[in-house]
């Protein structure tokens, strides 16, 4: 069944503020210092919602953020004075910061949706079966979470009002969003990661809707902060997301995406729900810009799971001669039609907050070169000479450095048992600084998207590439999508998880009821003159008998983007297949390739392999979908199946 929150204590609800409370409210704020901004300038529902927030969480100051330079330099000294954070003197503006360890990354178990009814939010899962698509909470245990958290939880700190917009500020495309926070790491985070300041308040003023963000890192309920540069709540951490109200509250955490609501819990569950609504599609995709030699330009947006390669294809240099990589985004699109029918998509933050260990000048040089200013680091190693350090870069440091580890100890390579970084350890830096950045990565309309893909990390099996027979199909293949993952302490070895469109943690509504809206977009898109891109799945993992991958990988999956750009020019370059449309002998490009490749078993569709992988999917669905798998989406299985059988 669902997982529901256990019972608290009753308060009364500051949500639907009564007018009681709202009066409270009022004489709460008329107490208390404005060291910036101006209340009275606020619309009248920013203003309520800030009001609200004051009576339940008690701060001692407000500071409505504008987003300015002479903002962001006060607030890094005064997180430097707490010794949240210090600088990195080899780098231009460059900042480290240690967590408490017990903070450290996405708390998923303790991520809720609250809606009327379980099914609204997630899968109801067959008797027996954990489900693994999300969790539902009450109406009133919500508000109970809240209540027994947030009241006086901001005694003594500053509530910071942010202003913040998904996507650049003038785009049709884009959303908005009002964070509260009693984290000055978090303001200095949104400023990178989102549009952020004075511009969002101006455009606001009219009383236009936005989205409800309270945050705070919390206080433990003994009073007592373990680690006051880094407070938090872990024991009794929660992210809730209320899709009726548009309305987000965190609470405990001050890391990453349980804290910089703009990201997940915004452009992705929230996100995803707005898009149901409105008709277009809120995903945890990349979206890369490809020029061909010939000066022929086309977008791609893809979706992998963690650790298969996806910020390192946003950034990729490409091997082919002749063709130009740029980047839009590397974690999340948002695409909408456009007047002729053509989806488009920009990306919804103006920022990469990326994992750092494994990013290195060999594996992502372009990533290297975006973050070595004007980026706060979490969790990543330090050095003697003023400069940071995490696995993936012991050819990249002079040997006569002295580390430290992300939890201060000293640390020596080759010796030391235990990772320099934390393996979430993350590099917060502006997406304009990318050397490959797209030029029309903030243009308002959007830009066209031709290929969707989806892939994984599957080491048997699974071929390099393949195309979907139809859009229906290739919703199937994003929805059966499996990746190698490392396996819980008490697995041996490696497993193969389900993480349908690499959004398992992030949907915001019923999945099966998320297949029928992509399903749907199909008739969207011939409604309004268009078609639906081209579906592919991509596996760069896939190894031999021996252990050893078959394909090198890196900016040679250009050659394989070369051909998914000829099937989306309808070119006659592919065979059929049981599973779908695979390069045709020769049809790609393997000139100048380094080292020999073995294209026979690279696209080789092993029958047993199917067979247990189609069972495998088949178990899936009717463990966690048994009344909610659309009727198509069964179909596709069944024909799956049928082929797989008569190879």
């Amino acid at each position: 069944m669902p997982q529901v929150i256990g019972k608290l204590s009753q308060l009364p609800s500051a949500n639907g503020c009564s007018p009681k409370l709202r009066a409270f409210a009022k004489d709460q704020i008329r107490g208390i210092t404005v060291i910036n901004g101006n209340l009275g300038q606020l619309s009248a529902k920013i203003r309520a919602f800030v009001e609200e927030s004051v009576a339940m969480c008690l701060p001692e100051r407000i500071h409505i953020v504008d987003g300015s330079e002479e903002e962001s330099t006060t607030l890094l000294a005064t997180l430097q004075h707490l010794g949240t954070i210090e600088p990195l003197p080899k780098y231009e503006n460059c900042w480290l910061a240690r967590t408490n360890p017990a903070d450290v990354a996405r708390v998923e178990s303790k991520t809720f949706i609250c809606t009327k009814h379980p099914e609204q939010a997630i899968p109801i899962p067959k008797d027996g079966v954990k489900g693994t698509l999300g969790n539902w909470i009450s109406p009133e245990d919500y508000e109970r979470a809240v209540q027994s958290r947030f009241p006086g939880c901001m005694k003594g700190r500053t509530m910071y009002v942010v202003p913040f917009s998904m996507g650049p500020i003038a785009s049709p495309l884009s959303k908005f969003g009002i964070e509260i926070t009693d984290s000055a790491y978090v303001v200095c985070s949104m400023r990178i990661m989102t549009r952020m300041g004075q511009e969002v308040l101006e455009k606001l003023a009219d009383n236009s809707d936005f989205i409800k963000c309270l945050h705070s890192v919390g206080t433990p309920a003994s009073g007592k902060i373990n680690m006051p540069s880094w407070p938090c709540d872990p024991e009794r951490t929660i992210i809730l997301h209320k899709p009726a109200n548009n309305e987000i509250v965190s609470y405990g955490s001050g890391y990453g995406g349980n804290s910089l609501l703009g990201k997940k819990c915004f452009a992705l569950r929230i996100g995803s729900t707005i898009a149901q609504r409105e008709g277009w599609l809120a995903e945890h995709m990349l979206i890369l810009g490809i020029t061909d030699p010939n000066g022929v330009k086309k977008y791609i947006a893809a979706a992998f799971p963690s650790a298969c390669g996806k910020t390192n294809l946003a950034m990729m240099n490409p091997t082919l001669p002749g063709y130009l990589m740029e980047c839009v985004g590397d974690d999340i699109a948002w695409m909408k039609f456009d007047s002729n029918g053509q989806l488009r998509a920009i990306n919804p933050e103006n920022g990469f907050f990326g994992v750092a260990p494994g990013t290195s000048s060999q594996t992502n040089p372009n990533a290297m070169k975006t973050v070595y200013k004007n980026t706060i680091f979490t969790n990543v190693a330090s050095t003697s000479d003023g400069g940071i350090f995490w696995e993936g870069m012991e050819n990249e440091i002079d040997p006569d450095v002295e580390i430290t580890d992300w939890l201060g100890q000293p640390w020596k390579l080759g010796e030391s048992k235990t990772p320099a970084a934390h393996p979430n350890s993350r590099f917060c830096a502006p997406a304009s600084q990318c050397p490959i950045i797209d030029p029309s990565w903030e243009d308002n309309e959007g830009v066209p998207i031709s290929a969707i893909l989806f892939g994984g990390r599957r080491p048997e099996g699974v071929p390099l590439v393949y195309e979907a027979n139809s859009w229906a199909h290739g919703v199937f293949i994003g929805s059966a999508m499996r990746s190698e993952t490392t396996a819980a302490a008490e697995h041996k070895g490696k497993m193969i998880l389900h993480d349908p469109f690499a959004m398992r943690p992030f949907f915001g509504y019923n999945f099966g009821d998320y297949l029928k809206h992509w399903l749907g977009m199909e008739k969207l898109a011939a409604k309004v003159g268009g078609h639906m891109p081209k579906i592919f799945h991509v596996n760069w993992f896939r190894k031999d008998a021996n252990g050893k991958f078959l394909w090198p990988g890196f900016g040679e999956n250009t050659r394989v983007l070369e051909w998914i750009l000829q099937r989306v020019d309808e070119k006659d370059c592919y065979q059929e297949s049981a599973i779908g449309r695979i390069p045709a002998p020769g049809a790609m490009n393997f000139e100048g390739l380094r080292g020999s490749v073995d294209e026979k078993e690279l696209f080789s569709i092993p029958k047993q392999f199917w067979l247990d992988e189609v069972e495998a999917i088949e178990q899936y669905y009717n463990n966690q979908l048994p009344q909610d798998l659309p009727l198509s989406i069964a179909q596709e299985l069944a024909d799956l199946k049928r082929r797989v059988m008569q190879m």
